[in-house]
């Protein structure tokens, strides 16, 4: 361990993070995306992973340059990845270059698929994964973190913790894709939050409609950035020329920090504006400290 003076530590040339995919997702950082099955969290994770490894930009989020991502797949076959795979490169007018983009699914493994609970299978890992990978996709939690605990037990978590934090400190960001439950929340212990820095939910849209193969709601959960300028988003997929997809999007009415300072101003309690928005109430308190900070 390496214990450093305060005089020191204030006149240390600290680099700012990178942002990887502007606003939300940063350089180490650990994020998760949650919803509930067959709301197309798949295809947004692989149009991330596609947008961060070609330098490109998706649902209005840019990507400042380039970063090497490992999509690490736990359920679906080969085929069926490719051929979704193949879409969004058909729809996107970026392409990220030879061993930009790397992916893991099961039946390509010969019977073994890596368990992130384990030491095992978090060495296995390791020996595969390039050095310089940037961000890695882990696709899902319910498939690829099994171990001995159950999903819901808070101790089955920490060894995942424990890798996801590891890979922070080597330079990497983590995102993990997780299911929703039938009250809409995340599935399991809510200890996962503890060490993530950004969370989003894909929840149905508001006027109940759908179309494509995919349509939801994005919106952000927690931030420790502080992403008041995250926009939620109404955001679908859809089929374009030549067998691609491609995203479209529009804004909700009103942005996170917008409906915190509403709520406040109507009265609300900060309790009970995190519980109606369904976010932290850390977040509500820095937004609403931001705001005064400002002057309203």
């Amino acid at each position: 361990m390496r214990v450093v003076d305060i005089h020191l530590f204030l006149g240390m040339a600290i680099p700012p993070r990178e942002v990887l995919l502007s606003p939300w997702l940063l350089g180490q950082s650990l994020n998760m995306i949650y919803g509930k099955r067959g709301t197309g969290k798949t295809y947004l994770a692989l149009s991330l992973a596609y947008a961060v490894a070609a330098g490109g930009e998706l649902l209005g989020w840019k990507c400042s340059r380039p970063r090497k991502v490992l999509y690490l797949d736990g359920e679906m076959l080969s085929g069926a990845l490719q051929e979704r795979l193949a879409a969004v490169a058909a729809g996107s007018e970026t392409e990220p270059a030879p061993g930009m983009l790397n992916v893991v699914t099961p039946d390509l493994q010969q019977g073994f698929m890596p368990d992130l609970a384990t030491i095992g299978g978090q060495a296995a890992l390791a020996e595969v994964m390039p050095d310089d990978t940037g961000l890695i996709v882990v696709d899902s939690l319910s498939s690829l973190v099994r171990g001995e605990g159950r999903e819901n037990e808070a101790e089955s978590w920490l060894p995942v913790a424990s890798w996801a934090l590891a890979q922070r400190v080597a330079g990497r960001s983590v995102i993990f894709l997780h299911h929703a439950g039938k009250d809409g929340q995340q599935r399991g212990t809510s200890k996962r939050e503890d060490v993530l820095d950004a969370v989003l939910a894909l929840r149905p849209p508001a006027d109940g409609g759908a179309s494509g193969p995919a349509r939801f709601e994005i919106h952000i959960e927690k931030s420790r950035a502080l992403c008041a300028e995250f926009q939620p988003l109404d955001a679908r997929l859809e089929a374009v020329d030549g067998g691609g997809v491609r995203w479209a999007y529009s804004p909700l009415q009103q942005s996170l920090a917008a409906r915190v300072r509403e709520l406040a101003d109507a009265g609300m309690p900060k309790r009970d504006i995190a519980e109606e928005l369904r976010v932290n109430r850390s977040t509500v308190y820095r937004i609403l400290a931001r705001s005064e900070a400002r002057g309203g």
